[in-house]
């Protein structure tokens, strides 16, 4: 297994990449008490790499729910899903930002905002005091939402 230690210097890259926002909710680093750290999409033990295209921005929260987890059971039809995956998928075919609610949009984004808890009522709070602020979403999430629109459209 690799060493998971991961630079600066790719810390750097991963988080400029991903303009400082957590790459499952959105949610901008400077907005959140804990910030942001680097998380493997696929963990390490899992075959996962310290590539950086296999590493993601990610707010404590997220990382944390997400653990080392690469999927859930989507339990309308019992079948393993795996999660949303940054590095290739596009966020806007797989959530939707109502409000302070992130909505999924897809069985990936199901399993995905049930394991990371998008919408626990604390996510939820933080979320709403932040639009209350206009300080949510970030304008590098509007961008991010609205270059992952425009790539489905083109």
């Amino acid at each position: 297994m690799e060493r998971p230690y991961i630079n600066q210097e790719l810390r750097r890259l991963v988080a400029d990449r991903a303009n400082h926002l957590c790459e499952y909710c959105l949610m901008h680093e400077q907005d959140t008490v804990f910030g942001c750290t680097i998380d493997h999409v696929i963990s390490l033990k899992h075959g996962g790499s310290n590539d950086a295209s296999n590493l993601a921005y990610a707010c404590v929260f997220c990382n944390r729910y997400k653990g080392s987890d690469i999927g859930s059971i989507f339990w309308q039809t019992r079948e393993f899903t795996r999660f949303y995956n940054p590095r290739s998928d596009r966020w806007s075919e797989h959530f939707r930002l109502q409000d302070a609610t992130l909505e999924p949009l897809s069985t990936v984004g199901e399993v995905t905002a049930r394991i990371l808890d998008f919408n626990d009522s604390d996510r939820l709070l933080e979320r709403q005091l932040l639009i209350n602020r206009n300080k949510y979403p970030h304008p590098a999430a509007l961008r991010r939402i609205e270059e992952s629109r425009s790539k489905e459209d083109g």
